[in-house]
Order: structure tokens, then sequence, then C-alpha cells
């Protein structure tokens, strides 16, 4: 609907990486949980990393079309790569937008490069889907800021070189007294939790970061003071995109997978293809999965243009994730026995799934978004 031929090349080197570099490897990367940085080094020489980062400041240059199309091929090979690059997105995002000259110098082209991995740091024990909920602190001192809290479930968190925090600098201003610092985690009082062992997506490193008195130079507030929350919501509706278009690779790969299966597994002496309730399962996969294909692209499409996506973005999103669980879940029933046994890709697919529905804002908090929007 929106593709051009820019995007098409795109989609072809992408697609041509992912099945030569990430679908071969998937399998090992899910068993072991093993962080696939010479992967992430080949996506950084090709330019995977920044789609759409001007190209002043490094990055490719492109649109969130280019985003989505990198984010679903990506995804398509094996979703936690893809969530490498919708990371790497959002904070290179933060610096183009809102980052100084030095600090764009310091941090930007080693994240786009994949030669230093960041974090966002958001989530707290109280603070999940109400970011309102954050305790971290930041304190003014006499020659910067003392940082201290706990952020938990955070993407990177066992292996990050930087992180991006969100806290709270004026604890009476609510959403309006946050700001954001960038956190070299090799400075005193950062420590790191055990890595997490997640259901899905186990290649992707999730744990908790510690802040106890860290000194930060007041070099290390990105964008304006108590303005942090405005700019974390500022990059969520590419988030969400970003979100939508790994969930559209998820149930694409499932649908592959299931239609391949389809046409070779022989039951009462014929392929199960032939069978009418297996075909409707597949046309239903087929159809949800390019409704939520179109749905992401419209959404990239608004924010290309500087329209109001907000509502798009989330009905992107919400209908992308729960497309790419049903239908995982559909994809393992027409695989059978065989789709509940690990080593086969629908098994894996099915578990990738449903993180779709929580994370960048569960689907609950999109629909109570969608609805306000119908309702202002």
């Amino acid at each position: 609907m929106y593709m051009t031929e820019i995007h098409a090349q795109i989609r072809e080197m992408t697609r041509k990486f992912a099945d030569e570099v990430i679908r071969p490897v998937a399998e090992e990367l899910d068993r072991d949980e093993r962080f696939p940085a010479e992967i992430y080094s080949q996506m950084g020489e090709l330019g995977l990393f920044g789609i759409s980062i001007p190209e002043e400041h490094g990055g490719i240059g492109l649109d969130a079309v280019a985003y989505a199309i990198v984010m679903e091929e990506l995804s398509r090979g094996y979703a936690s790569v893809a969530d490498q690059c919708g990371l790497v997105e959002l904070l290179a995002t933060l610096l183009s937008q809102y980052g100084n000259q030095e600090q764009r110098d310091a941090y930007l082209g080693k994240l786009l490069r994949a030669e230093s991995r960041g974090a966002y740091c958001i989530t707290e024990a109280g603070a999940g889907s109400d970011v309102s909920g954050v305790k971290t602190t930041a304190t003014r001192t006499e020659d910067g800021w003392l940082l201290n809290g706990a952020k938990l479930w955070i993407h990177n968190a066992p292996v990050a070189d930087v992180a991006f925090v969100l806290t709270r600098t004026d604890k009476d201003a609510g959403h309006r007294g946050m700001s954001i610092f960038i956190v070299d985690c090799n400075l005193e009082g950062v420590s790191k939790g055990p890595k997490e062992h997640k259901m899905g997506q186990r290649a992707s490193q999730v744990g908790e970061l510690h802040f106890d008195n860290v000194k930060l130079p007041a070099s290390a507030l990105l964008g304006e003071e108590n303005r942090g929350f405005h700019m974390m919501m500022s990059v969520l509706n590419k988030g969400r995109v970003g979100i939508g278009a790994l969930a559209v690779g998820i149930a694409r790969a499932g649908l592959e997978a299931a239609v391949d299966y389809a046409k070779q597994r022989k039951q009462f002496g014929k392929n199960i293809a032939e069978f009418q309730g297996v075909q409707f399962m597949l046309a239903d996969m087929a159809k949800d999965t390019e409704a939520a294909r179109l749905l992401v692209h419209s959404a990239a499409h608004k924010i290309d243009n500087g329209e109001d996506a907000t509502a798009a973005c989330s009905m992107a999103k919400c209908f992308a994730g729960d497309t790419a669980v049903q239908h995982s879940a559909n994809a393992v029933q027409i695989f059978g026995g065989s789709g509940y046994i690990r080593g086969f890709e629908v098994e894996r697919l099915y578990r990738d799934a449903k993180i779709t529905q929580i994370y960048e804002g569960t689907n609950q908090v999109q629909r109570m978004i969608i609805s306000r929007q119908l309702l202002a």
C-alpha cells in the first residue's frame, strides 16, 4: 500500500539477511539464550540499525514505513533479533531528536554500529503501564546529579554499556517532573541483576539495573529537565509500530511454516491441506496477517506525514499482537503433536508471540488509548 522502490529494496536485503544469517541459528539462540553479538555487528555494517535516523546523524534517513518493513523481516527470522533493532531505533531517535552534539558524538554512532549496547530504562516494580509511578530519582548536586533507584525487566540490562534512565526530578509535578539521563553502566554505584529466563524471545537479554548514589555530570541530562515523559511519549508511537511489525513477522513465519507442513503431512490417505478445517485456519491466518501488516504500514505512514498517529499506532500494535498470539497457536495446532515439541519452529513462535501483547504498552492499555480517542 505504501511501498516504494526503496522500500522493496530494503525488504529484499533484510529478507535475505534473515534467511541466510538469522534463521539458521534461531533455534540455537533460543535454546542457549545467547546474545548474538556477531549478528548485530553485521546488522550495524548493513545499516539495519537506525533506519529512520537522519543521515546527518549517522542513520540511513528512511521513514517509519521502512522501519516497519525491516522489523517484520527480521522478526520472521527471529523476533529477539528484531527486538534489538527496535530498541536501538528508539534510543537513536531520542538522541537524534533531543541530544546535543556532544551526546550524539559520544553515543549515537556506537549504538548504530553495534559497538555499544544500550538499555531503555522505564519500568519499575510500581511503574509498568502506569509510568507516573516511577520512583527512581535524580537530585541536583553542585556539579551534576545524584541518581538513586532501580529498574526491572529492562531489555539489554545484563549486557548494557549505557542506560537511558527515566527518573523523577520533581517529586511534586507528576509526569511533568520526569527527566531522562544517559548513564554509563561502568560508573560506581551502577549494578546489574541476574539475567531473567523468559518464556519467549530468549536471546533478548532482560534484567534489572540498580543505581545507588550514582554521581552524574550535568551533561548526562538528555534534553530539557522535567521533559522526560514528553520525550518518551514522543517516540512511543514509533515503538508501537515496531512491535506491531515484529508481531506481523511472527505471524507470517507461522503461516509459512503451517502452509508447508499442511502440504506434506498425510492423514487418512491425503495431505491435511485438503481438509476444509485446515484450509479455513490457513485462510484466517493469511487474512489477519495481511490486515495487521496494513494497519502497521498505515500507522507508520501517518507518522511519516506528521499526522496524529496515536490511535493508529495503538490499533496496529494491539491487532498485530493479538494476531501473532492467535495464529502462532493455530500453527501449533496444524502441526499437531509435533508443534508442541521443542525444536519445531512453530513451538518457538508461539512462545515468542505472547510478549507482543504486553510490552510497549499492554493491549489492554492500547484499547484504553483507542477508546479515549474515539470518545474525546
